[in-house]
């Protein structure tokens, strides 16, 4: 861990000023392992008159710290007689450059960043222990004026002083560019082992889906055939059973259809181009409506209804929205369906809304999960992957997709897409 510089005329204690009663203790232990005798203070004004009372040879600070801070603990160390030599380490997050301003004014010597690495504090402490009676040496009553910002500072720190605390930023600046560096490079693998690993659960449930939709059609057909040629001499129970597996059939091709659906929605190339949603409603209301012609409901579509987006992979969504609308109002008196537009905060926001079953809000945080249903199955049949894929597709926009709703009172799903010139 490197030794401290151990000198006769530089034994004392080394002064830490902490509010944290952990990094104090730990401070302090690091210190103590070194051979040096440590006192520790929690406030500045303690320490200040401390440091009168018996000159310590360095000091560590905080420069978070209530009643008087660091940076205060620090000028007006700087100001007593005796004490102006006295190096100042302050402990600092180093979050805006004005604190290197607010440290040359002050007279700090160096700047540590936490969370910090025992071996650099013992490095700081060791440098600036060792280069000590330099000090005087690089002195100057000089003040030096700068402008940050805008503003003008007064410095009057001593050449050797400024050059320690610029130099310690500075090697503080390439150590968390070295980490920044690493984490990038970290960052990169895990995005290249993640691509790789989307890549083959596509192919695989590509595979899994293609593999089980082979067997489900010889079944579906075999069911039909048996349907046809001996429909006249099933009993009643005979033909519930073939009703069932037929219905069993449809209801696995859908769930097959709408993962195929799920797994390449997050790996899709987005087109941007202007959709005329308004006409890609209406055409997705007549396919829904194919299946059940003879069933009345109120179907309201917003005319001029223009976004920028992929149009099939909006079509999805619209099916999967509207196709939820359909569904939940089946067992609804007078159902209404209505699909138009908002302005919220200068964002257009699409809407699809119902008056049907709705949903309980406290559990609004599982419909965009795939597989998730909020319905018995027995009461509306589906996979509970379509809200699923529809989040992934407006996110894959750069949208947002989220919905409101109570049971019994029908439900709203909202979904915004940037505007694109």
């Amino acid at each position: 861990m490197g030794q401290i510089f151990r000198h006769k005329e530089l034994e004392g204690y080394i002064m830490v000023v902490e509010d944290s009663n952990i990094e104090a203790t730990m401070i302090k232990s690091l210190i103590k392992e070194h051979g040096y005798k440590v006192k520790v203070f929690n406030e500045g004004a303690e320490a200040l008159h401390a440091a009168v009372e018996n000159t310590p040879m360095l000091i560590i600070s905080d420069v978070m710290m209530p009643v008087m801070d660091g940076y205060e603990f620090c000028e007006k160390l700087k100001t007593i007689p005796g004490l102006m030599e006295v190096p100042i380490i302050l402990l600092t997050s180093l979050q805006d450059p004005l604190d290197i301003i607010r440290g040359l004014q002050a007279g700090a010597d160096n700047f540590i960043t936490k969370p910090f690495e025992a071996k650099y504090l013992l490095s700081r402490v060791n440098y600036l222990l060792a280069n000590r009676e330099l000090r005087s040496a690089g002195g100057t009553d000089m003040v030096l004026e700068i402008m940050f910002n805008g503003k003008k500072y007064a410095i009057n720190s001593e050449r050797k002083q400024i050059l320690d605390l610029l130099l310690s930023v500075y090697e503080t600046s390439i150590e968390q560019n070295k980490a920044l560096q690493e984490a990038q490079k970290q960052l990169q693998q895990s995005n290249d082992h993640l691509f790789s690993a989307n890549r083959d659960l596509e192919s695989f449930t590509y595979t899994i889906s293609h593999d089980l939709r082979t067997p489900l059609n010889q079944i579906s057909v075999s069911a039909q055939l048996i349907k046809q040629s001996h429909e006249v001499d099933f009993s009643e129970e005979d033909k519930s059973y073939l009703t069932t597996i037929l219905s069993t059939i449809h209801s696995m091709t859908d769930m097959i259809d709408d993962l195929l659906h799920f797994s390449r929605s997050g790996n899709i190339t987005v087109g941007q181009k202007e959709v005329d949603l308004t006409e890609l409603a209406r055409k997705v209301m007549q396919w829904i409506q194919q299946d059940e012609p003879a069933r009345k409901i109120k179907i309201k579509i917003e005319d001029n209804i223009k976004v920028n987006g992929d149009h099939s992979l909006l079509m999805i969504v619209m099916k999967n929205l509207m196709g939820n609308a359909w569904k939940f109002t089946s067992r609804t008196q007078n159902p209404e369906i209505h699909v138009g537009t908002k302005k919220t905060g200068g964002q257009t926001v699409v809407f699809v809304k119902d008056n049907g079953a709705g949903f309980n809000p406290n559990l609004a945080g599982n419909l965009f999960s795939p597989f998730a249903r909020l319905h018995s199955q027995d009461d509306f049949p589906g996979t509970g992957v379509g809200l699923a894929t529809s989040r992934r597709i407006i996110d894959r926009h750069g949208g947002k997709i989220w919905a409101k709703g109570a049971v019994g009172k029908g439900a709203t799903f909202f979904f915004t897409l940037p505007s694109h010139s």
